[in-house]
């Protein structure tokens, strides 16, 4: 039974939570951490300091809580061991609240250990994913608790599976861990059809005429039932012999519109590439159009060759990525696959498939983008590969002349497994350096 002096500070944590929602526990809660969980370290030296929380919770009473000591090197987790049947698929589900915690995706993670551990080189860990970062909150407003959920299997030999809620590398951060599941469960299913194609229009004289060339091969793919399309580069200047000013045009505008015709015929989403003019400014800009023919968001080519430049061109200034029914998806452009940066910074924010309109470019770069970033890949060319490329950088279907049309399924939920590092996109956001500047 708990002491007088252990429920008299409870109390007082609790009056403190509901006086300042916002606040921390001034003290550690003295209970007995439940279910098992326990605390551990690689050192006792860089131990974080542990507790169990009453006042700091999301839908239970109590939360596992986590802090840095005063120093960079801490390093620990709670955990807790559990049976596991070898070969059976579970799901590891668990919310957390981080605060003044400098890089969350590499400090604040999960990883379940497989016991006794395997071979040498085979899969020992699983990191499940991030899929909703915490956030601070707005002035006045509670902070935002993250999720972190994931999939796995069982190797065969593997009887148990240690459960670690990890907090690492911040000397003054602090996380509190709730909501934590881990069951026997179905690997899900998520779809999705991809198509590219092959297309380079001659002599057409003006945008309109190339658009029409594009057109006839989007009601072509129409055929196969594809979820995506993704047409290439300056579909609005290629065979026009005009230059990129001559083309550019507002966005809302004709291309646009014609895009959203197509894309609404064929129940797909539709990625293509234009000149936009916005003001003085021209950019050279990729379009994201919905199935119901509404443009959904554009993207501005940020890496630009010293030729755009002269052209009149203007870089953008951002990386966005777009929700859609199939999970978050980014866009890049030509010689942004000649830099990491770019797909980096679509991966970091959760995109899972990238499309590429493109004019010309490095086989090896586009095959080095998808794996070192572990998204599918699809790309549209004239003369670079015309292909949908998987987590390995290996293409799944290609297009060409004689057959300009590419389309294939792939199942989003899969992952893709490497020797020793099992599933390397789970690690990726925990292992990877800063995307920019110098670690903390």
């Amino acid at each position: 039974m708990a002491s007088k002096q252990t429920i008299s500070a409870v109390c007082a944590s609790v009056v403190l939570c509901l006086l300042n929602p916002g606040s921390a526990p001034a003290a550690p809660s003295a209970l007995e951490p439940p279910d098992g969980w326990k605390p551990a370290s690689q050192r006792s030296e860089i131990m974080p300091k542990s507790w169990v929380d009453h006042a700091v919770h999301k839908s239970g009473q109590w939360s596992l809580a986590l802090a840095g000591q005063g120093h960079r090197s801490v390093n620990g987790c709670w955990q807790r061991t559990v049976p596991v049947v070898g070969g059976g698929t579970y799901r590891f589900s668990a919310s957390y609240l981080a605060r003044k915690v400098d890089l969350e995706r590499q400090s604040v993670f999960a990883r379940i250990v497989w016991l006794p551990p395997p071979r040498p080189h085979d899969e020992k860990y699983e990191y499940p994913r991030t899929v909703a970062p915490s956030g601070p909150g707005r002035p006045g407003e509670k902070a935002t608790w993250g999720r972190i959920e994931g999939w796995c299997t069982a190797p065969e030999k593997a009887k148990q599976a240690r459960l670690e809620l990890i907090f690492r590398w911040d000397a003054d951060g602090e996380v509190f861990w709730d909501e934590i599941g881990f069951e026997p469960a179905e690997w899900p299913r998520r779809p999705v059809r991809l198509a590219t194609i092959f297309c380079r229009p001659k002599g057409t004289k003006s945008p309109q005429a190339s658009v029409e060339k594009f057109a006839e091969m989007v009601r072509k793919a129409e055929e196969q039932k594809p979820d995506f399309i993704c047409l290439p580069e300056g579909i609005t200047v290629v065979g026009t012999g005009k230059k990129y000013l001559d083309v550019a045009e507002p966005i809302p505008g004709p291309t646009t519109r014609r895009l959203g015709e197509l894309a609404r015929e064929a129940n797909a989403y539709l990625i293509a590439g234009i000149y936009e003019r916005d003001g003085q400014t021209v950019y050279n800009t990729s379009v994201l159009v919905g199935r119901d023919g509404r443009l959904i968001g554009r993207y501005r080519k940020v890496a630009l060759p010293d030729e755009e430049i002269d052209g009149g061109i203007t870089r953008g200034n951002s990386f966005p990525v777009f929700e859609t029914e199939f999970g978050k998806v980014g866009m890049m452009i030509c010689w942004d696959v000649m830099f990491p940066e770019p797909a980096r910074a679509l991966a970091a924010q959760g995109a899972e498939i990238v499309f590429l309109p493109i004019w010309g470019g490095n086989q090896t770069l586009i095959e080095a983008r998808a794996i070192e970033n572990q998204i599918h890949l699809v790309t549209s060319s004239y003369d670079a590969n015309t292909a949908i490329y998987d987590r390995k950088g290996e293409a799944l279907a290609e297009a060409n002349e004689e057959n300009p049309i590419a389309v294939v399924e792939v199942d989003l939920a899969e992952t893709t497994r490497w020797p020793w590092l099992g599933d390397y996109r789970g690690r990726i956001a925990r292992e990877a350096p800063p995307v920019t500047g110098n670690p903390p």
